[in-house]
């Protein structure tokens, strides 16, 4: 069954039993997230934002969060030539319980992070986003900042308003595809510079009360193809979907929404290539990995184990009036996430 109800109409997430009121997909927040209307307690409120960025040969990826009993914050840096490296630092925190103050609003206010190692920040400006960082003695006693712009014209992304099973449990995600890359970042004395004629960044915006024990499928990627902006966004794994799924199509601007699709993942290694295919047909790529950046956190009631794997898509991705795209060697991530928190 097609996954594809379409929330259109202007209204608060949540009702006064906090439950979603219209579990759905948009193309834009029309509904109005309040944490104060969810009902469950504090320390199950998972609030993130989370950037990450592709350039020609390196990338990186940014999260401030306030999971309720724990915060992560994290930074991670990919070099992704002849060699692949990746080098991730988190600093945890404990019972953040919304001190953070996350915005309601992802298109308002600043997202802030501070310690004697980090001093991190996202805001949001008119038509783009700016990520800032340095964080002290990130890798082997050296440090690691950034400044980085993400253009963010008037276009489409995927809104995805899910509830689960459980009572008072909810997921609120946006992502913000295709956004045009500038700015810099540097490591060791070397600065690496993203170039918005063809490096993009993506946002995954989530707020919500989650259930402990879930596995999640996610991915992500943008390219030009044919002189305008493409990019995808699938997923699944998490939640009560029946009403709409996550996945969809971005190209020039617009999003072009498609059923379900599935991560068919080896059995003998994460690094052997993939398929992913669509229930509809409309995306159906091959996946040849490159690395994987795989974590592995294990503090017995907080637990996760976590596969990014980066490399390239090959394939076909249908949009709305049967135009189709042919896919080439777009280099992306795709995931698979375990997690206990």
């Amino acid at each position: 069954m097609g996954r594809n109800h379409e929330v259109t109409e202007f209204q608060d997430l949540l009702d006064d039993n906090g439950e979603i009121r219209e579990p759905g997909w948009s193309r834009r927040m029309v509904q109005r997230y309040k944490r104060r209307m969810i009902k469950a307690p504090a320390f199950r409120i998972k609030e993130w934002d989370y950037y990450i960025v592709l350039g020609d040969g390196f990338g990186a990826a940014f999260t401030i969060s306030d999971d309720g009993y724990v915060g992560l914050q994290s930074v991670t840096m990919l070099l992704t030539g002849e060699i692949c490296t990746d080098h991730t630092e988190t600093i945890l925190n404990v019972l953040p319980l919304g001190r953070l103050h996350l915005p309601e609003d992802p298109q308002a206010g600043s997202v802030k992070y501070g310690d004697k190692r980090l001093k991190m920040r996202f805001d949001v400006y008119e038509g783009y986003r700016r990520i800032r960082c340095r964080f002290k003695e990130f890798k082997d006693g050296k440090d690691f900042s950034c400044d980085i712009k993400l253009r963010q014209p008037d276009m489409d992304r995927m809104v995805i308003a899910t509830p689960w099973d459980e009572k008072h449990a909810f997921y609120y995600n946006q992502k913000i595809n295709c956004m045009r890359a500038s700015g810099w970042m540097e490591f060791d004395g070397k600065r690496y510079e993203f170039d918005p004629s063809k490096n993009f960044g993506t946002l995954d915006w989530g707020r919500g009360v989650w259930t402990y024990d879930n596995t999640w499928y996610w991915g992500s990627g943008n390219a030009d193809i044919n002189g305008k902006a493409f990019g995808f966004n699938i997923g699944y794994g998490f939640g009560n979907t029946s009403a709409a799924s996550e996945n969809v199509i971005f190209y020039d601007g617009k999003a072009h929404k498609i059923d379900d699709v599935e991560f068919h993942i080896p059995e003998s290694s994460y690094l052997d290539k993939w398929t992913i295919t669509s229930s509809d047909g409309r995306f159906e790529m091959e996946f040849t990995p490159m690395f994987d950046r795989a974590a592995c956190l294990d503090f017995k009631v907080i637990m996760s184990d976590q596969h990014q794997v980066f490399g390239k898509m090959n394939g076909k991705a249908v949009l709305d009036d049967g135009t189709v795209i042919d896919v080439s060697d777009l280099f992306c991530f795709a995931e698979k996430v375990h997690n206990k928190y």
